[in-house]
């Protein structure tokens, strides 16, 4: 008896330690668990480790199960936020119906901050919007060309759809303005650019009396939207011009209001759209039916000078951003974005910085110019059949929450 005590006494000691052993052994495998995508070679090597755990009670009808406790995979942490079945009571992050982080802010995490602290004041920050966009949407992929190229076809989540949402039969009169074009980029001197920061100028009434042309110019990219002008608003709106998207009835009608050095970004909503282009680039004579509103008879633009746009940015922005209707992958009420969202998706995938100007519509203040360059009220994009602007407008302020974009008005 005399020789059990002392064992006794070894054990009580030893039961608690390795108890509390297994656990502080069992968290730090728990902590290994990566959540999201790894991010892309050239990106901050960010590590997104978390882990969530979810309790469920579970039981037929006057019958109550013990809680289960497991671990919630990726795809599942991906929550609908109107599913009350679960809940995460573990420190992993949780995410809306759309796979964007619900609890956003501004804040720099310890990586990005390490990785982009020694950079003196204003220098372009490389990868840091694919960094920012995938901590807050760890669905992002970087690759996706701004322009098609010949090599376009192999492009499959496009293809599968028509206009707007891919270039399904479209594929013949692709390949002939492509052989025209012959040029795919933004130009040897920004494609060589190892950093590049860009800026979408919308055309909001807001960007009036802000006096932002000189900020506005200093961006290596500067992309405008369809008609709006440049000339005489200066001050306001900046007098540099690297790329123009558009589509036919959004193109400026009249040649001598082009900008000399500007790329001619093409836009795609209709199959009639790439026949257009078509007669732009061989200067044939336009047949202007199938337009809701009168169209550019000339681009005052050589074939090098003008792109396709990739239309995967307007399926994305659409389907996996906003969260529109998918309707089977067809136009439809409500189912397509505004160019100005469409643009800065794109520049989410090219550009390394991103901001905006003129963008918001202020539906509290009906009677306030819709654009900066015409007297339209902003209670006109009420009457908009095919965008959803409330919709949008959520996802455009995830970006600005969490800093992915920086919006220099204040409109969104």
């Amino acid at each position: 008896m005399s020789v059990m005590k002392p064992t006794r006494k070894v054990l009580f000691v030893l039961c608690p330690m390795l108890v509390l052993g297994f656990i502080y052994y069992s968290s730090g495998k728990l902590h290994l668990h990566v959540w999201g995508q790894k991010p892309a070679e050239s990106f901050p090597q960010i590590d997104y480790s978390t882990v969530a755990l979810t309790v469920r009670t579970a039981g037929g009808r006057g019958k109550t199960k013990a809680p289960t406790l497991r671990l919630k995979t990726a795809k599942e942490t991906v929550v609908d936020t109107l599913n009350t079945e679960g809940l995460v009571v573990g420190p992993g992050p949780v995410y809306d119906k759309q796979g964007f982080l619900l609890n956003l802010d501004g804040k720099l995490s310890l990586e990005l901050t390490y990785h982009y602290g020694n950079l003196s004041e204003g220098a372009c920050k490389p990868g840091y919007v694919a960094a920012k966009m995938t901590a807050i949407y760890p669905k992002f992929t970087k690759p996706a060309p701004m322009f098609l190229d010949k090599n376009f076809k192999r492009l499959g989540k496009v293809s599968i759809y028509s206009p707007p949402f891919g270039f399904k039969t479209q594929e013949r009169i692709i390949d002939i303005i492509l052989t025209a074009t012959k040029n795919f980029g933004l130009g040897p001197e920004l494609d060589s650019l190892s950093c590049k920061k860009c800026i979408i100028v919308g055309n909001g009434g807001i960007l009036a009396n802000k006096s932002l042309g000189t900020q506005i110019d200093d961006y290596d990219v500067v992309i405008r939207l369809n008609e709006a002008p440049v000339n005489g608003y200066q001050k306001d709106v900046g007098s540099k011009t690297t790329i123009r998207i558009t589509y036919p009835e959004g193109a400026i009608q009249k040649p001598e209001r082009y900008e000399k050095d500007s790329l001619f970004v093409f836009s795609a909503f209709k199959p009639q759209d790439f026949r257009w282009l078509r007669q732009m680039v061989f200067k044939e004579k336009l047949r202007a039916e199938g337009f809701w509103k009168s169209v550019a008879h000339h681009v005052p633009r050589e074939p090098s000078e003008m792109r396709i746009l990739n239309p995967y940015f307007i399926q994305e922005a659409a389907f996996q951003f906003i969260g529109l209707p998918h309707n089977n992958g067809i136009m439809g009420k409500g189912n397509i974005p505004t160019l100005g969202a469409v643009a800065i998706t794109m520049a989410l995938h090219n550009c390394d910085e991103v901001a905006v100007a003129g963008f918001g519509y202020d539906m509290n203040t009906p009677h306030a110019p819709l654009h900066y360059y015409e007297t339209v009220k902003m209670s006109a994009i009420k009457e908009s059949w095919t965008h959803n602007i409330s919709k949008e407008k959520e996802f455009l302020r995830k970006l600005v929450k969490a800093r992915v974009i920086a919006d220099l008005t204040n409109g969104i």
